[in-house]
């Protein structure tokens, strides 16, 4: 594990360094904003943790960590500061940054809160940014509630036949860098929670634990720019002979939400039809296709065109359904 050091004053470059390595980080170091914006560059997947001084010659902390996070959004990324500035420091936390040291530091204090900032960061890859806010302001808690949301589900169509003679590092490869990273960052762009991987599958709510109006527009939206971004992708890896066509279902409808699980076990979820009704209308979704129930399609029929497909019976689903594809 990589964490970069960024300080123009060696000596405290020297005593984080000393600091961080007892608890087995590998440690850089880099002398300007410029200097550490490059290392990154050099290393962009193998640096998890970059700590930059506030005030540096050229550019400053706040610049370098600020382009640090065009380059890989995912850093964790720590403002290290004196007392004189420390208002200025705590008002860069609400422009992304994950958080900030002040100087002169405790060693033990310091290997703490690097611990907390790491631990914070690693839990945000499993739950989402609505759901650690929420849980924040609920003091931990989410008492479960009944609300309308609108589930997705994605998943890659014959996924097991497309990968059977690749080795599982390539596999590894070609999921998370060109199907998971790319479609969980959108899921966040449309304010959804992305709620679970389960294979290759994608799931993902859209108005819980925090609801909106536009909760189904939102929903459609995310998949139709889903759609979008693998069709981009997949141009890419034509030179491979590699293709990832996805399938797509959406449900709105009424749900349990809350936090379900063991002591050992819990998560954030949402329990209902809807949930079992998208995956269903996953499955039926041909390549590129976005297939949607009826209650979200009379939300959404203003702002996109839809074509209805014949009434279905799905397993496990009561009744016929009328369910409609995105065009």
């Amino acid at each position: 594990m990589k964490i970069l050091i960024v300080d123009d004053e060696e000596g405290i470059r020297i005593s984080l360094k000393r600091v961080l390595e007892r608890d087995d980080y590998e440690v850089l170091a880099a002398e300007s904003g410029s200097e550490g914006i490059e290392v990154v560059r050099k290393f962009p997947e193998d640096i998890e943790t970059v700590i930059s001084d506030f005030r540096m010659p050229g550019i400053d902390g706040l610049e370098t960590l600020t382009e640090i996070g065009r380059i890989n959004p995912d850093i964790i990324r720590i403002i290290l500061t004196g007392y004189a500035t420390l208002d200025r420091a705590i008002e860069t936390v609400n422009l992304g940054i994950d958080g900030f040291l002040t100087k002169p530091f405790d060693n033990n204090e310091l290997r703490a809160k690097i611990r907390e900032f790491i631990l914070k960061k690693r839990l945000k890859q499993f739950v989402s940014e609505q759901v650690l806010g929420e849980m924040q302001r609920a003091g931990g808690k989410l008492t479960p509630r009944k609300q309308i949301v609108s589930v997705l589900f994605t998943d890659i169509r014959g996924f097991a036949e497309k990968t059977a003679r690749m080795d599982a590092q390539d596999i590894a490869n070609l999921l998370n860098i060109n199907y998971f990273l790319p479609l969980d960052r959108i899921v966040f762009e449309f304010n959804g929670t992305l709620d679970k991987h389960i294979g290759d599958s994608i799931m993902a709510i859209f108005g819980a634990p925090l609801s909106y109006p536009d909760d189904a527009l939102r929903a459609v939206s995310c998949a139709v720019k889903m759609r979008e971004r693998m069709s981009e992708i997949n141009e890419s890896l034509k030179a491979k002979n590699v293709k990832i066509p996805i399938g797509i279902g959406i449900a709105t409808g009424e749900v349990m939400a809350g936090m379900f699980g063991s002591p050992i076990k819990k998560e954030y979820t949402v329990l209902g039809t809807p949930v079992n009704l998208a995956s269903r209308l996953e499955r039926m979704a041909d390549d590129d296709q976005i297939i949607i129930c009826h209650q979200t399609a009379q939300l959404i029929r203003n702002e996109f065109a839809t074509r209805m497909i014949d009434h279905v019976c799905l397993k496990g689903i009561e009744g016929e359904q009328s369910v409609f594809h995105i065009i």
